[in-house]
């Protein structure tokens, strides 16, 4: 999958240390820390209740956090809120915009609180509507826009003033398959001139299009490096098993000991093996339960894979 450009040489924009946040006996957030580099997409990764949204909404300065420190563009959070706010933009999980004014008129309501010049804006909204592909509905109502177009409505309103980092808080939630490509094509590009993005998001096949993840398990950030790397993370060897009965398969599997994570893949089994185990082994078990007739093939571990197998010994 397309990844962004390389960013090893490159600045440190926002900068975590020991960030927690507690509602009562809850701990949403714990001990966070956290680099982000200028000019990289970076995506925080885990499943609902990980604590991404809440993360999301302590390095923009929307929530405070219990402990801890966030410095975004070498300003403090806390101490500098409506300095960091002129330099970012946050677009929510839940589509915020107003559903009875068209799509120019949001983004013309959005213009005038950043104060944007009538020359400025007119220019601004003409490259964000090429941009999205969205000059052709400008005249339509938000509400009667589809999810992806909202998506995209909410993106723009994001960017009109210019921020030199981005926060999108699972922005293709919800949203059918092609519009979420076209979303993240459209992330490219804000990179490509400079943007630093900074993404949430529960699907794991997103991730591998980030320069580097996050992965998030009940508030903690268990795991962080860029998506090709998290492999060396885990000592297990991923294959995937083709047989008539695969649910029966992928049950006998989960039961065996030396296998590490089990799970469904289309019409196959994919199965992530302690490394010591042999194919000739994991032959002789399916064998020794009635399958004897299993194409097994060796696969790259992907950002799922570790994910799971993370998670799972944590879970132990």
């Amino acid at each position: 999958m397309k990844q962004a450009g390389n960013t090893a040489e490159t600045s440190v924009v926002v900068r975590v240390r020991g960030l927690t946040r507690r509602f009562g006996e809850l701990t949403a957030v714990d001990s966070l820390n956290l680099e982000i580099r200028s000019g990289e997409i970076f995506g925080l990764v885990g499943p609902d209740g990980a604590g991404k949204t809440t993360t999301m909404r302590l390095l923009c300065g929307l929530m405070d956090p219990s402990d801890g420190s966030v410095e975004v563009c070498g300003l403090d959070v806390a101490r500098e809120p409506a300095r960091v706010r002129d330099r970012i933009g946050y677009m929510a999980q839940r589509f915020g915009l107003y559903v009875d004014l068209t799509v120019k008129e949001n983004l013309d309501f959005y213009a005038e609180l950043f104060s944007l010049r009538d020359e400025k804006r007119a220019d601004l909204m003409e490259q964000l509507l090429s941009m999205t592909r969205m000059a052709p509905f400008r005249d339509r109502q938000a509400g009667k826009l589809s999810g992806g177009m909202k998506q995209k409505l909410a993106l723009m309103c994001a960017l009109l003033h210019e921020p030199e980092v981005l926060f999108l808080d699972e922005p293709t939630n919800g949203v059918d398959p092609i519009s979420r490509r076209d979303f993240w094509v459209i992330l490219y590009q804000l990179v490509r001139r400079g943007l630093t993005v900074v993404v949430s998001t529960a699907y794991l096949d997103e991730a591998e299009r980030c320069n580097r993840v996050g992965l998030m398990h009940e508030g903690r950030l268990i795991l962080c490096d860029a998506p090709d790397a998290l492999g060396g993370h885990v000592t297990g060897r991923c294959f995937r098993l083709h047989c008539d009965d695969v649910r029966g398969c992928r049950r006998v599997l989960e039961d065996w000991p030396p296998a590490q994570s089990v799970r469904p893949s289309g019409a196959s089994v994919r199965v992530m093996l302690e490394p010591e185990v042999t194919v000739s082994e994991l032959n002789r078990f399916l064998e020794s339960r009635g399958y004897g007739k299993v194409s097994i093939e060796p696969v790259p571990t992907s950002v799922e894979d570790v994910f799971i197998t993370l998670t799972a010994e944590r879970a132990v």
